[in-house]
């Protein structure tokens, strides 16, 4: 059928022609052999061989151009190993090496979809199809950037790192010494000490409560002894007063005290042995020679606590130098943000660095803006052009024979309807004619049968 009969012979296949000849061979046109490492380096980038044959000037051009998008994965991988290593300190070589094969793959596939995706673009369109990827490009930069930058400052970063490690180890340990002072002292309502407290046995803080509670026991016991010498003092007072001997009175044959003298001498004797001063001072001294031994005590414990003390502390330091040995990329990172902004010719070298290598990464895309359109993209453009316009023609080839084909089916259908037609009337015709038959055979019979009768 007419659907079947191609619209037009098919494109030579180059592919199979090209093998057909052989990678040794050069074909008849001069196009040099498909494994080349020219057409190697155009085929990362998507040239089309049998287009640029008819530009031969411009082979060099995308030559260099498929060398750049090479370079770029490769600096890329390169850059990839080396951040392995810094974040992962004692990564084996192969490990590393590995890795950095993966990720100069990964870059070797986008740049060269972000390359090969631009062909054939001219004018505004082709700006406007480059400005996207020269944002991916940038972005693609900066992750393969940095690595690169980390070893060109190295020295710096290292020796940044050093003097940071020991400002903060030296930070660190007079934080704890602040807050763990020799002597014992309580230092939890302290909020600057909230994360430097140490646990260590022995500490004095206990002695010295006891001696404190101790001392205020002996001050109470002052105070009773004391009220109750002032007490005495006072009914002694008392007694001299009235028992005095211009206060005598005569009574009998001679010179007597009085009787408030006597209630006074009564008083003083009672409170003398009801009091229990005796008491109060034999208690006194016990807590005065517990004093003492806690004293001693307290002495002999602060030497052992200052030396304990003095351990726990350089142990911690040292754990937090050990825990600092490891050179992390945002340590790095860090290092080489403190080293940049230090000094205003480094920051301009290390801003001129940055642009140089986001440069080299982003020249890809940057080489395709500078160059502009080349007769190659016309080419391309005027090839998809053409094909945009035979797809168009095909479709409509393709429009107009299912329009035929279904004219030729529909007619098709309306004969085989009128052959239906004719011969349903035909066999309609033949039933009646031989209906009126056996009719007419049945009425003869009957007239036959009557007859003879």
């Amino acid at each position: 059928m007419a659907a079947d009969t191609p619209v037009r012979p098919p494109e030579p296949d180059y592919d199979a022609w090209a093998a057909e000849t052989g990678p040794a061979r050069r074909p008849r046109d001069g196009r040099p052999a498909d494994r080349a490492p020219a057409v190697l380096l155009r085929r990362l980038i998507g040239i089309r061989e049998e287009i640029l044959d008819r530009e031969h000037a411009e082979r060099a051009r995308y030559t260099w151009y498929g060398a750049i998008v090479l370079n770029t994965a490769l600096l890329g991988g390169a850059s990839m190993a080396m951040a392995i290593g810094t974040i992962r300190e004692g990564t084996p070589t192969a490990v590393a090496v590995l890795v950095g094969v993966v990720w100069a793959w990964i870059v070797l596939a986008l740049d060269s979809w972000l390359v090969s995706s631009t062909h054939g673009y001219t004018g505004g369109r082709a700006v406007r199809m480059l400005v996207p990827r020269l944002f991916l490009s940038v972005v693609l930069g900066l992750t393969i950037a940095e690595p690169l930058l980390f070893q060109v400052f190295d020295r710096e970063i290292r020796q940044e790192m050093a003097v940071g490690r020991e400002r903060d180890l030296a930070d660190f340990r007079g934080g704890l010494t602040a807050c763990n002072p020799p002597d014992g002292k309580d230092t939890t309502n302290r909020a600057e000490c909230g994360g430097f407290h140490l646990t260590v046995k022995g500490a004095p803080a206990s002695i010295r409560a006891d001696i404190a509670d101790n001392t205020d026991a002996v001050a109470r016991l002052d105070e009773q002894i004391k009220t109750y010498n002032d007490a005495l003092d006072k009914k002694l007072t008392t007694e001299r007063r009235e028992c005095a001997e211009e206060r005598w009175i005569w009574r009998g044959n001679g010179r007597d005290t009085t009787e408030t003298c006597e209630r006074a001498r009564a008083d003083t004797t009672a409170y003398r042995r009801t009091g229990k001063v005796a008491e109060y001072e034999a208690k006194r001294a016990e807590l005065v020679a517990k004093g003492n031994v806690l004293s001693d005590r307290l002495v002999a414990t602060g030497t052992d606590y200052r030396a304990d003390v003095k351990k726990a502390i350089d142990a911690k330091v040292a754990e937090r130098k050990a825990s600092q040995q490891h050179d992390g990329l945002l340590l790095r990172a860090d290092a080489l943000s403190t080293v940049a902004w230090s000094d205003g010719f480094a920051l301009f070298v290390m801003f001129l660095l940055h642009a140089v290598l986001l440069l080299v990464d982003a020249m890809p895309v940057l080489a395709k803006l500078m160059s502009g359109p080349s007769e190659y993209d016309r080419r391309i453009g005027e090839r998809r052009e053409a094909n945009q316009r035979i797809h168009l023609e095909d479709q409509d080839v393709q429009r107009q024979v299912a329009s035929i084909d279904h004219e030729v089916r529909r007619y098709a259908a309306e004969v085989r309807a009128e052959e239906d037609k004719a011969r349903l009337g035909h066999a309609r015709y033949k039933a009646r004619a031989e209906h009126a038959r056996t009719v007419r055979e049945e009425l003869d019979a009957r007239t036959a049968r009557l007859l003879g009768e």
